[in-house]
């Protein structure tokens, strides 16, 4: 564990980079391949690592030494009755990536409906990974501080919202997503659009896929804009939210969606107004998961092949000490896939 300082503060890898004004790679490398630093940058940040007493991790050190090429992704993050849609071919995608990289996955995960580091810890201290790989990253995620002060080698699918300086993920532009699926359902002729999505502030991306719907609809001078309306992903709280937004928007509109459950939410609603979706009203789900297919919902999907591996890239350049490359994080941009649920408003009688 890293030691602490004179004011009790948590002395870590970062720390030493900002009082010797180098980058914290430069420590690692200092650390870990002193041949590669110049001499008197060499001689500055030894000088701060014992001014500050810092120790690097013993876990991270012990992963360094004795590499096991596996990388620990973790399933059930929020718990046992949360559905992350993605998560099961993204696992899939990471495990037949990984043998391109030299790697392979080691599923865990977690009974507690919150985030914890129990698992990690045990994973470090077993030396059963090398690294890891996170995902379904939120506003208060502990995980990424905790690895990066323990100096264990990760990447993210997913920003990580409360450090804009980590740069080591790969994400999926949501917002861009949203805008994508308003100018599908204009063009489809569908004449106002609402937006079925989760509460607003309950997370960075659900938030985030909300704005696209805004702007989206703003670029078209705010006349499509319609009514909008939250729910969590549960089909019974979904077509009750969406009930009246399908109300609201009526035959010739349209409604995007947060995810593919919410958008089977408006679907039922929709069916029990009477109206046929695709040609009474748009109907747009996000993720292109197995709800849309089955019950032929357009819907925005996620490049998971390139998401995973720009991930592994990014594992194998932390462990090999080359956190330079993802200076910038990688986002990625979603396609719509269409079906039947936005086939076109039909204006005769």
């Amino acid at each position: 564990m890293p030691d602490s300082n004179g004011s009790g503060q948590r002395v870590t890898i970062d720390t030493v980079a900002e009082a010797a004004q180098v980058s914290r790679q430069t420590v690692t490398n200092v650390l870990r391949h002193p041949q590669r630093v110049k001499q008197a940058t060499l001689e500055r940040v030894r000088a701060e690592i014992d001014r500050l007493g810092y120790r690097p991790s013993f876990a991270a050190q012990a992963m360094q030494s004795q590499r096991s090429g596996a990388v620990g992704v973790e399933l059930n993050v929020l718990g046992p009755s949360y559905h992350n849609a993605m998560m099961a071919p993204f696992l899939a995608a990471l495990s037949v990536e990984s043998a391109r990289h030299d790697l392979h996955m080691v599923t865990f995960g977690s009974a507690g409906d919150t985030p914890t580091l129990d698992a990690y810890e045990q994973m470090v201290q077993s030396r059963v990974v090398d690294a890891f790989v996170i995902a379904d990253t939120h506003v208060g995620d502990p995980r990424p501080d905790w690895l990066t002060a323990h100096g264990i080698p990760f990447a993210s699918f997913g920003r990580v919202w409360d450090d804009p300086t980590f740069t080591r993920w790969v994400d999926i532009d949501g917002h861009h997503g949203t805008a994508l699926a308003v100018d599908h359902c204009r063009k489809a002729g569908y004449e106002r659009i609402g937006y079925l999505g989760w509460p607003e502030g309950d997370a960075a991306v659900g938030d985030d896929r909300r704005e696209g719907w805004r702007d989206g609809c703003r670029r078209e001078g705010g006349e499509l804009l319609g009514p909008q309306a939250s729910a969590v992903d549960e089909l019974e709280a979904a077509t009750l939210a969406a009930e009246p937004v399908v109300a609201e928007v009526g035959g010739g509109g349209a409604i995007v969606c947060g995810s593919d459950v919410l958008a089977v939410g408006v679907l039922h609603a929709a069916l029990r107004a009477g109206l046929r979706p695709g040609v009474d009203l748009g109907i747009v789900g996000f993720d292109d998961s197995e709800l849309a297919r089955m019950h032929g919902l357009t819907s925005i999907a996620q490049p998971i092949q390139a998401v995973s591996a720009h991930v592994l890239r990014l594992v194998r350049e932390s462990l090999s000490g080359h956190d330079g490359a993802g200076a910038t994080g990688v986002l990625l941009q979603p396609e719509l896939t269409a079906r039947a649920s936005t086939s076109g408003f039909d204006r005769s009688p």
